[in-house]
């Protein structure tokens, strides 16, 4: 958790953003802080995904991400890669 100062005098404290994910090989349920994922935002939808590692069965999971995920993980703090094209 993490403290914010929000007026002079005041403190919050904010816990860490948390997102649900699944894994597609052992068909766990989770959740991911966002230190645990990777956003990739490529020139196409099918170069824009974010990838993860299953805490479960430790298999590497890649995932198509749409602009709505895309706001959401970047809103939650999670690393992104900008993908970029050669011309």
């Amino acid at each position: 958790m993490r403290e914010v100062s929000a007026m002079h005098g005041l403190t919050a404290t904010i816990a860490p953003v948390l997102f649900k994910a699944a894994c597609p090989d052992c068909r766990s349920r989770f959740e991911l802080s966002a230190s645990a994922l990777r956003l990739a935002i490529g020139a196409s939808r099918r170069t824009t995904f974010y990838s993860f590692t299953c805490p479960e069965c430790g298999s590497s999971v890649r995932k198509p991400a749409g602009e709505r995920i895309v706001e959401l993980l970047t809103g939650g703090g999670v690393r992104t890669l900008r993908l970029h094209t050669t011309v």
